[in-house]
C-alpha cells in the first residue's frame, strides 16, 4: 500500500514542521501516494476497464483536481458532488450519477450537464428522470441498478427474485420492467447494468466473482430488453487494511480473473466494445491521509494509561461509527524512536478531548508511551475522514484539510473557528 507516513514523516514533511506552520489537529493527504496507488491499480487491470473515483470518500478539491490530472472519470452521489466535480474540471461525459434518493432537481442537474451516465434505482424514478430528459430536449444514457445480496455473497446479482430486503438496486420484476421502459422512450437510452453491494473488500477472488457476476447479468438484461450493451457499472469496494494484522488486496490475482472476463467479452458478438467500470474511493485516497493530534494529557486510569488529545471523534468519526480501530502512530518524542531504543511497549487508550465516553480512537493501541506536546497521527484516513464526522459537536475549530505534493505542503481547507458558525445563526426573531 502507499501510505502517507514513511520513516516517520508525512509525504516527505516533518510531522513537527507541519504541525508549527498548520497548528494541529489537522489532517494531511499525500497526492504522490494518491498517483502511485492509481498507476498499481491500473497496471492490473485490463484495458476495457475505466475508473471513476468515488467522491463520496473524500471531495476535498485538492484531491479531486489532482485525480482528475491523472484522467480518472468520477462517480457523484448528489447535487453537490456534481457541482464539486464539475468546479474540479472533470467533462461532464466522464461523471456517473449514482445514489438511492436523487432528487428531481439533482436528476435535472446530471441531465443539463450531459453526465455520461446516471443510474436509475427504481421504476419511479426512471419515470421521473424520462420527463426530466424530455422536457429538456436531451436523452439520457442510463444504467439500471440490480440489488445485490449482502456483502457475505457479494457476487450474487439478483436478476430473479431472492429473500431479503435493502434500499439499493431492483430486484428481478421491477428491473426487467424498468429495463423494456427505457428501451422504448425516446428520453432514456439503457446501456447497461450497475450493481454494487459491498465496502473494503480485501478479497480479490469475491470482488472478481462479482465483476463477473454482474456481466453475465447485464449480458442477459440487454439482451431480454432488446438494447445494446455498452457499460458495466461493477461499482467499488475495493478494500485497504486498516490494522497490522490485515492483509493487502492482491491486485495480481484480480487482474488475472478480470483479463480473462475481458478477453471473454472481446469474444462475444453482444458484447464487444464493452467497458467496464470500477468505482473505487477508499481503495484510491485511503491510505494516503492522516489525522494529526497533539497529546495534552497523560494519566493512569485503574493502572491503564490514557493518552488525551486535542482532536478527537468530531473530527474523525470513523473508528467508533464502524467499530473498527485504525493504526495510531506516535510522530514526535522520545516515544516514537521507542523501536531503535528498545523503550517499554505498553496498551495504551487514546482518546479525544469531547464529554463522551465514545470519542476513543484506539482502546489498547500497544506503544512507547507519549508525552504531553507530542505529536500522533491516525492513519488510513484519507477516506471516510473529515467529511464523515460531526464537526459542529462541542464546537471545537474544524481542522484544516492539508495537502502534500512533490516536496510541497499547502492549505486545501482552512481551519474554521467556531466564530464562524456562530455568525451563521439568528439568535432572536428578526423585527419587522
Amino acid at each position: 500500500m502507499n501510505e502517507v507516513l514513511s520513516d516517520g514523516r508525512l509525504g516527505g514533511h516533518e510531522p513537527s514542521e507541519l504541525a508549527e506552520r498548520f497548528g494541529t489537529p489537522f489532517y494531511a493527504y499525500d497526492l504522490d501516494a494518491v498517483s502511485r496507488q492509481v498507476a498499481a491499480l491500473r497496471a492490473a487491470l485490463p484495458p476495457s476497464f475505466d475508473l471513476a473515483y468515488a467522491v463520496k470518500a473524500n471531495p476535498n478539491l485538492a484531491v479531486l483536481r489532482h485525480l482528475r490530472g491523472l484522467g480518472l472519470g468520477a462517480d457523484v452521489a448528489s447535487g453537490g458532488e456534481l457541482r464539486h466535480v464539475l468546479r474540479a474540471g472533470f467533462p461532464p461525459d466522464q461523471v456517473v450519477f449514482t445514489g438511492p434518493g436523487k432528487r428531481d432537481e439533482e436528476l435535472a442537474a446530471a441531465v443539463e450537464a450531459g453526465a455520461r451516465v446516471v443510474t436509475v434505482e427504481s421504476p419511479g424514478e426512471l419515470r421521473r428522470l424520462a420527463r426530466i430528459a424530455e422536457g429538456l430536449g436531451r436523452s439520457q444514457p442510463i444504467l439500471l441498478r440490480a440489488a445485490v445480496s449482502e456483502a457475505g455473497r457479494l457476487e450474487r446479482v439478483r436478476l430473479v427474485g431472492d429473500d431479503g430486503a435493502g434500499k439499493f438496486g431492483m430486484d428481478g420484476g421491477d428491473l426487467r420492467m424498468a429495463a423494456a421502459e427505457a428501451a422504448s422512450s425516446p428520453w432514456l437510452e439503457p446501456i447497461g447494468l450497475h450493481a454494487f453491494g459491498a465496502s473494503n473488500v480485501l478479497d480479490a477472488g469475491s470482488l472478481a466473482a462479482h465483476v463477473e457476476a454482474t456481466v453475465d447479468a447485464a449480458r442477459e438484461l440487454a439482451a431480454g430488453a432488446g438494447f445494446r450493451l455498452q457499460l458495466v457499472d461493477a461499482g467499488g469496494g475495493l478494500g485497504i487494511p486498516y490494522e497490522d494484522h490485515e492483509d493487502a488486496l492482491d491486485l495480481h490475482a484480480l487482474g488475472a480473473r478480470l483479463a480473462t472476463l475481458a478477453a471473454r467479452l472481446a469474444e462475444d458478438p453482444a458484447a464487444r466494445g464493452t467497458r467496464v467500470l470500477l468505482e473505487p474511493g477508499r481503495f484510491l485516497i485511503g491510505a494516503a491521509g492522516a489525522y494529526v493530534a497533539r497529546v495534552v494529557d497523560r494519566k493512569s486510569v485503574g493502572g491503564h494509561d490514557v493518552v488525551i488529545l486535542d482532536g478527537g471523534i468530531h473530527h474523525l468519526l470513523r473508528p467508533v461509527l464502524v467499530g473498527q480501530e485504525h493504526r495510531v502512530r506516535v510522530l514526535t518524542g522520545a516515544a516514537s524512536t521507542a523501536a531503535a531504543s528498545n523503550a517499554q511497549r505498553v496498551p495504551v487508550t487514546i482518546a479525544g478531548p469531547l464529554c463522551s465516553g465514545l470519542d476513543v480512537f484506539a482502546q489498547s493501541a500497544v506503544m512507547a508511551l507519549p508525552d504531553p506536546g507530542d505529536l500522533v497521527a491516525v492513519l488510513e484516513v484519507g477516506a471516510y475522514g473529515a467529511t464523515e464526522s460531526m464537526p459542529f459537536f462541542l464546537s471545537h475549530p474544524l481542522p484544516p484539510e492539508i495537502v502534500l505534493r512533490g516536496g510541497e505542503a499547502w492549505v486545501a481547507r482552512p481551519r474554521v473557528e467556531p466564530d464562524t458558525w456562530l455568525d451563521w445563526q439568528v439568535g432572536v426573531p428578526p423585527t419587522g
